[in-house]
């Protein structure tokens, strides 16, 4: 009896999943999402925009992982694949500030929005090594994001102590 019973909702519980995979692959921010990492990584334009200098296109090139970040946590509802994208973003954004256009060439070569959707993707799908490594690496991602975090402003500081440096050796 409880087996007749349990069959026919196992349907529809399978179809409510396929329902919303497919609402999650056709939606805009989705959509969005596709092109920033094609644009941003396949055409280069992160390299590129890296290229401004003051560490200002690194930082305009990663307010284009938002999309992502928005996604991960209000369409798919998930703090570890959340923090894991910001990780990826974060870590960009460090080695791209890099001076000596040591990070500008980095920034042709890391991927993070390309690794974001493997990520996301990963998740929508329901691939198991995805959705284990990403629970499993929460906390790590947590801490790892702060320690990128104040990374940042060290650099941002220390580029700001440079540029002063050098100004003041190079125009008095």
């Amino acid at each position: 009896m409880q087996e007749e019973h349990q069959n026919p909702e196992l349907p529809s519980l399978v179809s409510k999943k396929e329902v919303r995979k497919q609402r999650l692959l056709n939606s805009k921010s989705y959509r969005m999402m596709k092109k920033v990492a094609l644009y941003m990584d396949q055409y280069y334009l992160d390299g590129v925009a890296g290229l401004v200098p003051g560490g200002l296109g690194d930082m305009m090139a990663s307010a284009f992982a938002l999309v992502h970040v928005y996604f991960s946590l209000y369409k798919l509802r998930s703090v570890p694949l959340t923090l894991a994208v910001l990780n990826n973003a974060m870590r960009d954004v460090l080695m791209g500030m890099l001076p000596f256009f040591v990070g500008d060439v980095i920034d042709f070569f890391n991927k993070s929005h390309a690794k974001n959707m493997k990520l996301i993707d990963g998740y929508i799908y329901n691939y198991p090594h995805v959705v284990h490594e990403l629970h499993r690496k929460a906390w790590q991602s947590a801490a790892v994001l702060v320690l990128l975090l104040v990374a940042i402003v060290g650099m941002v500081w220390f580029l700001v102590w440079l540029t002063k440096t050098l100004g003041t050796a190079l125009f008095s």
